[in-house]
């Protein structure tokens, strides 16, 4: 059966030998391989430029390669963690064993609710002092405006008066900070208000409160435990409808990151990406991979985005760069992996052509180095111009 393709290159056969005809020499010629010395040294056999027929052609497409403008998407890993900015590490704010906890992590909480009790010595003091400081000031004041009413009779001296009056400001002043110190206790304004009318208070032990609305992300201390004021991290609440991406570069992606860029959080558990911008690019490389933390904040209203959780991300750079891009289709892989494309030569063969390929571009990658504008390449049929090659 006849065919349009190129018959392959024969190799050359090995040069005959003179050998005598008696069977001793020719036995000898056998034994010794029956050839000379110039067999073993013919050269190796390199891979040549295809030639197709006109009719072979049409089974390729070809493409003229030219400067492109585009902007680049660069794909990374990343892992998520939640926002640092509405994220607070509640304190112990009084010394005293753990009583009871009571929330768990993961509890959503609002602000002021109470998170463990603790039977606080602090607290008690706390309260005492203010109630004290409430009363004396009261009093005080009472009595220095008694004076001011005896000052204008001359009932009392205007020393007296003076001095009522000073004693009517201390006290004020001693009962503010009294109330400030529970306040800063977490003590509820229901609580401050049964003071102030001389009731008891409920609850005479120590509560933990909430600073903030959110998530109880870490939970640092478990019943029993002594805790110490203003020292002893207890909770983590954090507001997790956003999250940050802490996403990892190098140094030859920097250049076309940066902040304010669009990007996209793939999770690969469902179909849905998540959107978001680039927030922070690090000043700093990390020693121990050397890439540099680029934050991706990125809006988590359904929670699907959790803490420790990795992922993909794509930035797309808003710079716009230059240069040469191919499609996808027009790339192979040789025996080792590496890419290649088979570029039109002026003889109208086709030659295989090594390149370097940069960033992919929608369905087109870029091209560091290999080809240069104007050359044509294969773009559609490549396979089969590389059967052809090998045969």
């Amino acid at each position: 059966m006849r065919t349009d393709a190129p018959r392959p290159r024969r190799m050359r056969s090995a040069p005959r030998c003179t050998a005598p005809l008696a069977l001793a020499a020719l036995a000898a010629a056998l034994a010794s391989g029956g050839c000379s010395s110039e067999a073993g040294n013919a050269p190796a056999v390199t891979v040549s430029n295809v030639t197709l027929t006109a009719a072979q052609r049409g089974h390729i497409e070809l493409l003229t390669l030219a400067p492109a403008h585009y902007r680049r998407t660069l794909e990374t890993t990343a892992a998520v963690d939640f926002d640092n900015d509405q994220a607070t590490a509640v304190l112990a704010p009084f010394s005293g064993p753990v009583s009871r906890l009571l929330v768990a992590q993961g509890d959503e909480v609002r602000k002021g609710q109470p998170l463990a009790q603790v039977d606080s010595p602090d607290f008690a003091a706390a309260v005492g002092a203010y109630r004290k400081a409430f009363a004396t000031a009261r009093t005080d004041r009472r009595l220095a405006d008694q004076d001011q009413d005896l000052v204008q009779h001359n009932g009392v001296s205007e020393r007296e008066f003076a001095q009522a009056q000073t004693d009517a400001a201390n006290a004020e002043a001693d009962r503010d900070a009294a109330l400030r110190a529970l306040i800063a206790l977490g003590v509820p304004p229901e609580a401050i208000e049964s003071i102030d009318q001389g009731r008891a208070v409920a609850n005479p032990g120590g509560l933990i409160r909430s600073p903030v609305a959110g998530t109880v992300v870490e939970k640092l201390i478990t019943p029993g435990e002594l805790l110490q004021a203003g020292t002893t991290a207890c909770f983590t609440v954090a507001d997790l409808s956003r999250v940050w991406v802490m996403a990892h570069l190098f140094g030859a992606d920097l250049a076309a990151v940066n902040v304010g860029d669009p990007a996209e959080v793939v999770t690969g558990v469902d179909a849905h990406d998540f959107a978001g911008k680039v927030d922070k690019i690090a000043a700093l490389v990390d020693p121990d991979t050397r890439a540099v933390d680029v934050r991706v904040l990125v809006e988590n209203p359904k929670r699907a985005l959790r803490k420790g959780m990795y992922v993909r991300v794509l930035i797309h750079s808003r710079l716009e760069s230059t240069g040469l891009l191919v499609p996808i289709s027009a790339v192979l892989r040789d025996d080792e992996n590496l890419p290649f494309v088979y570029a039109a030569q002026a003889d109208g063969s086709f030659a295989r052509r090594p390149i370097t390929l940069g960033a992919r571009i929608g369905e087109q990658y870029e091209v560091a180095s290999g080809l240069a504008a104007g050359e044509k390449v294969v773009v559609s049929g490549g396979l089969f111009v590389q059967f052809m090659q090998s045969q």
